[in-house]
Order: C-alpha cells, then sequence, then structure tokens
C-alpha cells in the first residue's frame, strides 16, 4: 500500500463521504483528512450546510471553496455563479498549493471540477465515486483525469471508460444501522412516518405537508427533517403550526431543521415509512435497511436521475412515487393506502438483490491506498 498522509476528499454529496471519512478514521488513524466543500446552504444567506457542521464534529479540517456553476434557471444569481466559475479554480490552486494532498477523492458537484483539474495539472491521484444511475456533467468531465472511477450502479459504467471504472456500489454511513437512542423522544403507541428533504431540506415537500400533518397526526407520529433555509423559514413556519395544535398531537410531531449522525440510526429503525427525495444516498439508505418508501422525486435533477432511481425501487414494489405538483389531499390519500399495506412494502425488498453492497468503503479505500 501507498504511503498516504493527506487525502482531500470534496464533492456535493456528503453521505457516502462522511462513511468514507469514518472509515478512514478508524482503519487509517495517522492519515490527515481535509474536507473540501460548501460552508453555507447558499451565498445568500449564512445557515450552515449539512456538511459543514457533520465535519467540524469529526474535529476535521474543512476548506469552503468559492466556486461557481451553471445552473438550469436563468436569473441575476445563475449569471453571477456563471461569472465566479473562474474564481473556482484559482482558489482550489490556492488550496491545494497550501495543502499538498497525496491523494484527492471527490464525489461530484460543481466544487468538485476545480480541484480535480488543478489536482490533475499538479500531479494528484484524482479518485472520483458517482452516486447515481447517469451522472452528472462535472463527473463525465473528471472522468478523463481520473485514476479509477467508483460506480454505484451497474448502468452507470457506459458514460465512463471501462478501462478505469469499478462497481462498487455507493458507501452507506454505519449510523443508520446504529440506534444509540439518540436525543430523539416519540410517541411509541402509533406507527411513524420518517419525512426528510435530504440536507437542505425541501421547500415543496415541507409545503406539501403543511396541509395534512394534523391529519396525520391523529393517526401517526411524524419525524420532519426541515432543513434551514432561510429564503424558505419552513422550520419556523411549521413550528407555529405544531404550536397551534392540541398537546396531545403536539408531542406526535418532532420538528428538526437536519438529524443528526447520533439520531439517524433511531430515527430510520423507528420508522414504518419515509418520505421524501429519490437521490441515490437515500434510495441506497432504503434498500440497505428494507424500508418501504413514498418518494417525490426532484423534478429538475440532473438527466432526470431521481426519477429513474426512484422508478427502479417502485418497479420492484418497496417505493410509491407521487408528484410534487399533485395536491396535499393526493398525498394523504396515498400515505393512508401505504400504511394500511406496509408489510406488502417491506417484503418487496427480498426481490432487490446486488443494488446494496455493504463492502463498497472497504472497496473504495482498498483500491486509493493499493
Amino acid at each position: 500500500m501507498h504511503a498516504i498522509k493527506k487525502i482531500i476528499i470534496t464533492g456535493g454529496h456528503p453521505a457516502p463521504a462522511l462513511a468514507i471519512i469514518d472509515q478512514l478514521k478508524k482503519d487509517h488513524p495517522p492519515v490527515e483528512i481535509v474536507f473540501v466543500g460548501r460552508k453555507y446552504n447558499n451565498a445568500q444567506e449564512k445557515s450552515e450546510s449539512f456538511e459543514y457542521q457533520e465535519i467540524n464534529k469529526r474535529s476535521i479540517q474543512f476548506i469552503n471553496l468559492d466556486a461557481g456553476r451553471v445552473t438550469r434557471v436563468f436569473s441575476l444569481q445563475s449569471l453571477l455563479n456563471i461569472l465566479r466559475i473562474p474564481f473556482g479554480f484559482v482558489h482550489a490552486l490556492v488550496i491545494l498549493m497550501q495543502q499538498k494532498p497525496n491523494v484527492i477523492l471527490t464525489f461530484g458537484g460543481y466544487l468538485s471540477l476545480p480541484m480535480a483539474f488543478i489536482g490533475y495539472l499538479f500531479g494528484i491521484p484524482v479518485y472520483i465515486h458517482e452516486q447515481t444511475i447517469r451522472p452528472g456533467s462535472a463527473n463525465k468531465i473528471i472522468s478523463y483525469l481520473a485514476k479509477k472511477i467508483f460506480i454505484s450502479f451497474e448502468q452507470s459504467i457506459k458514460f465512463f471508460p471501462s478501462d478505469k471504472s469499478i462497481l462498487t456500489g455507493n458507501p452507506v454511513r454505519t449510523s443508520i444501522f446504529e440506534d444509540n437512542h439518540g436525543t430523539i423522544v416519540r410517541d411509541e403507541s402509533v406507527p411513524c412516518i420518517y419525512i426528510t428533504g435530504g440536507s437542505l431540506g425541501s421547500h415543496a415537500i415541507n409545503i406539501l405537508f403543511e396541509n395534512i400533518v394534523p391529519k396525520l397526526l391523529e393517526k401517526y407520529c411524524i419525524v420532519h427533517q426541515t432543513g434551514n433555509v432561510e429564503a424558505y423559514g419552513d422550520f419556523n413556519l411549521l413550528n407555529d403550526l405544531k404550536k397551534s395544535l392540541p398537546s396531545n398531537l403536539q408531542k406526535r410531531y418532532i420538528l428538526k431543521t437536519h438529524i443528526s449522525n447520533e439520531d439517524i440510526g433511531a430515527v430510520y429503525k423507528a420508522a414504518d415509512l419515509v418520505v421524501g427525495r429519490s437521490g441515490a444516498n437515500t434510495c441506497f439508505e432504503l434498500v440497505a435497511l428494507h424500508k418501504p418508501a413514498l418518494l417525490i422525486p426532484l423534478p429538475w435533477s440532473a438527466y432526470d436521475e431521481q426519477q429513474k432511481q426512484a422508478a427502479l425501487l417502485s418497479s420492484f414494489g418497496a417505493a410509491e412515487l407521487f408528484d410534487q405538483y399533485d395536491s396535499s389531499m393526493d398525498l394523504l390519500e396515498l400515505i393512508y393506502k401505504m400504511m394500511d399495506n406496509i408489510k406488502v412494502y417491506e417484503e418487496a425488498y427480498q426481490k432487490i438483490s446486488g443494488i446494496y453492497k455493504s463492502d463498497a468503503v472497504s472497496r473504495i479505500i482498498t483500491e486509493i491506498f493499493s
């Protein structure tokens, strides 16, 4: 194995990155880890990102990369983002000159491209991991510079150079399997629904539930992860709704901006049904845990990747799909239907084989070190 003293981990998908980081700290404690990412949820506000909070908890150096990107929606802000793209490459140059890592491991997204490109020019080995069925533009570009490409789905290999691609599966954080009881106390007398919009939360999902939460709480306990994007103020809005409810229903409604690593295992264990987006990391966690899911794909995800991933789980009968533009009442009826037949969805996971690979983390680390 190579003597790797320092590794930079970067990219826009924190969940698999955290899985790798935790294993590195356990198996290779002398290796210094530096995380290059996004400190704030967006450029307009100063609410701390999920990855920044989690990296800080692990006492790992976090460097905020100021990089621009191309978005699919045209606005003044999108124009400013494009103009910031060159500054991202200059900032990446400064970071790499200061840090001098032996290896760069990227997890896709606009933050990955400047780090991988400048790293390649410096002769630093670049490794990438692709979570989705169809890769985004950044990873497709980086693949030509990368030493090795780790993919989660077999269907992804056609988008990359085959001689460098390895089907490892998607790293899943071990904390989802650990029920440490955490800090969340729920009403155990009724079934539980976990609503999540991913690390940023989902304004569209939060609004869908605003009208039907009181009805759901009559039959179920709800753990609702709202995100903390200040522009929407969803947590405060839903917290005001909670305060307006009778005290017995208030106790059944657990609101969090983020679910911490310490709590996520307990939340998943408690959840009879998970409602959320269908990003690759969410889908792999659902498969690993055999959790029935009501998936609401992000309509503008790159190459419709979330729709494809949700359709895959739905094709096995383990999940249902819902369009975020449909009505709250339609969502309520679908939840009732799923909760009444929850065992059918649980048993459907027996048909899914080969998607989740429990050794994904160890395989990626072995490839990097060997």
